[in-house]
């Protein structure tokens, strides 16, 4: 059963927990005059996140679904989303229009964003960003200009079932996870995306993947990208790729 919760003014985070996968599945739901959902869960999700949904507004009244990169947890449910709802739009990025939209099952409007672009849904205004190779490279993210949030997608997930707000310091175990899943091939491009949005100094974090990160605590994610190492190392979902080393073993604190 999905929880919701509201994590800023008119937003509100919609999270159920994985424990195939020891993670929090979260979609972001934005109550305006266009209202927008942002991340739609997977397919077989669907009809909690819609649940969730109708707890503030009606589904139908949706004008924008955000997918801020072709994945089954990102946008598993479009489809239904958009066809539900008569006036709702698909906004992505502009590359995964191109790459991926215009070749898929999908018939419904879409829209692609560029970096910087902007769009304004009454009281909140969405601004995008172009994040080529952080996790895929048709990344985008997006900040919510009136309340300072940044809707990261993967990049800053925490391991386990962590609560609606997160405090404190999980800078490291965020690192370790991506290093182990394998989800960011490169450290470049993460880099310079974290230092982007470090510069913006969002009010809030809200990752895909745990807790939303008030201002006050973000310092402590962006110090583990810098110091901690979390790019591929040859290991998918902690399993080793053939003709990759064994990657070295965890040292503990205090050995």
């Amino acid at each position: 059963m999905a929880r919701m919760d509201e994590v800023a003014a008119g937003i509100y985070r919609i999270s159920a927990f994985e424990p195939e996968f020891g993670i929090t599945v979260n979609q972001f739901l934005i109550d305006d005059e266009r209202p927008a959902l942002i991340h739609t869960g997977l397919f077989q999700m669907y009809e909690d996140v819609r649940g969730a949904i109708s707890e503030v507004l009606d589904p139908k009244r949706l004008s924008f679904v955000v997918c801020p990169h072709f994945e089954a947890d990102e946008c598993g449910g479009m489809g239904r989303f958009v066809e539900e709802a008569p006036e709702a739009v698909l906004a992505c990025g502009e590359v995964g229009a191109a790459i991926n939209i215009s070749g898929w099952d999908y018939s419904d409007p879409v829209r692609g964003f560029r970096d910087g672009e902007t769009l304004d849904l009454g009281e909140h205004k969405l601004r995008f960003m172009e994040t080529p190779h952080v996790h895929h490279w048709d990344s985008m993210m997006v900040f919510e200009e009136t309340t300072g949030s940044f809707f990261p997608a993967d990049l800053f997930a925490q391991p386990g079932e962590q609560p609606a707000v997160v405090r404190e310091n999980l800078g490291k175990e965020a690192c370790m996870m991506a290093r182990e899943v394998g989800i960011f091939a490169a450290e470049w491009p993460v880099i310079k995306t974290a230092q982007r949005i470090e510069e913006l100094a969002p009010a809030w974090i809200h990752p895909m993947h745990s807790g939303s990160l008030p201002q006050e605590s973000t310092h402590y994610y962006f110090d583990a990208l810098r110091d901690e190492p979390f790019a591929f190392d040859g290991r998918i979902f902690g399993r080793t790729l053939p003709g990759f080393p064994a990657p070295p073993a965890e040292v503990e604190v205090g050995e």
